[in-house]
């Protein structure tokens, strides 16, 4: 049931939704989710693919039904999906006259109870003082100009005139969420965000959403965006009773919070089984005792063993109760990353690279020296070369200028932005033949195997899937197992954290952090340029092209 009072004060905005179930093509969607955000609350939503995060969102709208649940809303609505229709053939001001409907109406309202006011119609004091209440709850008057501001904080396009079937996705975005941002709504529900949006907008969109009165909702694997923005968090991801959780405390409190209840999921967990396995135990003892006891060797002791037997039979059946009545119901925990220890090489130079440059894709010169625990992020923005730079160190690419010297009994790794085409081969048998192949030719010894398993990066169920069959993140999960397989002494990431969720990229973050392995990274993320502040950096510029003077 979805209750939907007219919109009030933003000092009132409110959204609650109690016990929701969604389950589509017989598959559970979302399962008991409770959320309350009121004004000044900035809830953020995360959880791995396919979760249900979207479809939460559309839920709340009123877009979509619950099966089961209730939703209370109070205030006016600003809805951002992550994408908008390619086919939208309004222009630039028809858009902005949209989402400023409200704002539109409400300056209507006012104005026509002002001509009432004016000319002394019965009621016309009430009418005035409601419209007067009602425009400066959206702070009406300033709503076009707040819209301006975003359009040009976002790197949008404010020409009303122009169509939007003739702009990119990315345009199309950033204008309607830059009408979201100025259109003073009472709650907003915010579906990733970030897309599309560069350093400035990104700088833009956390200022105003932290300085926003009203309620948001806010869906993001931007963990920059929700350690400066959120002040509470619901995890949809799994948990050891299959509710969501909501962890208060900001980003902060979710990370601290989430790592406590994944420590009592576990704990109890294998309290369970370790309890499953004594009376398994306590069972086979006492089925032994059994058998050597109903079958007494011939001569002495017949005549007392026999009589033992009613009693051990007695014992068996007690046993057989007691492990049939014990129930493992605390399910098995996710994965948890395990990292391998990589190769190290202590005092040798494992790469150096001098005055590198690629002709039309990497500006040069460009120099590092890498030793074993060495760390370094390269840094730019996009088209700057930064990929460029990383295949080049691997050796995938040579440079148009300089060089690059390698020590030959080093292992160096790449992990590539993008994954490989898909293929039907099941997931552990290309990580399997890729492990072999270095094997095989001497790179890596047969002891230093790892099993995909062991990692805690793929299930067996997902590890026996077809590649093309998996999510992206599984897909990128794999290309991170199969890197950290070859054991490398030199680890190269180029955006390690696209398509991963917040959980692994702290695992994997804390992980390189201690590896003895010499680690070079190339990233946009926020977040992770933050946790690695104190890493040595080189910064790219963007190519340019010299033209010919003659």
């Amino acid at each position: 049931m979805l209750t939907n009072p007219a919109p009030s004060t933003r000092s009132r905005a409110h959204l609650g939704a109690t016990d929701l179930h969604v389950t589509r093509g017989g598959r559970p969607v979302l399962t008991g989710v409770d959320l309350t955000v009121s004004a000044g609350d900035r809830l953020g939503v995360v959880g791995e693919n396919g979760r249900g995060k979207t479809t939460l969102l559309q839920v709340l709208a009123g877009r979509l039904g619950a099966d089961a649940g209730t939703i209370r809303r109070t205030g006016s609505l600003g809805v951002a999906d992550q994408e908008m229709p390619i086919g939208d053939d309004r222009s630039v001001g028809e858009l902005i006259d949209v989402e400023l409907a409200e704002v539109r109406a409400a300056i209507g309202a006012f104005e026509a109870a002002t001509a009432a006011l004016a000319d002394g119609r019965p009621g016309a004091e009430e009418e005035y003082a409601v419209a007067l209440a009602a425009v400066d709850a959206l702070d009406a008057w300033d709503a076009d100009r707040r819209v301006a501001v975003s359009l040009a904080a976002l790197g949008a396009v404010d020409d009303r005139s122009r169509r939007l079937a003739t702009l990119s996705v990315g345009q199309r975005y950033r204008i309607r969420l830059a009408c979201l941002l100025g259109a003073g709504h009472d709650i907003l529900l915010l579906d990733e965000p970030t897309n599309h949006l560069d350093a400035g907008g990104l700088d833009h969109l956390t200022a105003r959403l932290r300085s926003h009165p009203g309620a948001v909702v806010l869906v993001s694997h931007d963990r920059a965006l929700l350690a400066d923005v959120v002040t509470a968090v619901l995890d949809l991801d799994p948990t050891r009773d299959g509710r969501p959780r909501t962890y208060g405390g900001g980003y902060r409190g979710y990370q601290e919070g989430g790592r406590a209840e994944r420590e009592r999921w576990e704990a109890e967990h294998r309290a369970q089984q370790i309890e499953r396995q004594r009376l398994a135990d306590d069972l086979s003892a006492a089925q032994n005792r059994l058998s050597t006891g109903w079958r007494p060797a011939k001569g002495t002791g017949k005549h007392t063993r026999a009589t033992r037997a009613p009693a051990l039979v007695r014992a068996v059946h007690r046993r057989q109760e007691d492990l049939e009545a014990h129930v493992v119901d605390v399910p098995e925990p996710p994965l948890r990353f395990q990292a391998p220890r990589l190769g190290a090489m202590p005092g040798a130079t494992l790469l150096r690279a001098d005055d590198v440059a690629v002709s039309g894709r990497l500006a040069g010169p460009c120099s590092t020296l890498l030793r074993s625990g060495d760390r370094l992020v390269v840094a730019g923005p996009n088209g700057s070369g930064k990929s460029t730079f990383l295949a080049v160190l691997a050796g995938v690419l040579d440079p148009t200028g300089g060089s690059v010297h390698r020590k030959r009994d080093a292992r160096i790794g790449l992990l590539r932005q993008e994954s490989p085409p898909p293929s039907r081969r099941r997931a552990f048998e290309i990580y399997d033949a890729a492990v072999s192949r270095l094997v095989n030719a001497g790179r890596l010894h047969e002891s230093e195997r790892v099993p995909l398993s062991q990692l805690g990066l793929l299930g067996s169920r997902d590890a026996a899937r077809p590649v093309a069959d998996l999510s992206i993140g599984q897909q990128r999960r794999l290309d991170l197992a199969v890197l950290l397989a070859a054991r490398p002494h030199v680890v190269l990431l180029d955006e390690p954290t696209n398509h991963l969720s917040i959980a692994l990229v702290d695992e994997l973050t804390a992980a390189l952090a201690e590896t003895p392995a010499a680690v070079v990274v190339a990233s946009h993320d926020r977040q992770f340029l933050r946790d690695t502040a104190g890493w040595p950096r080189v910064r790219l510029t963007p190519y340019r092209k010299v033209e010919d003077a003659g």
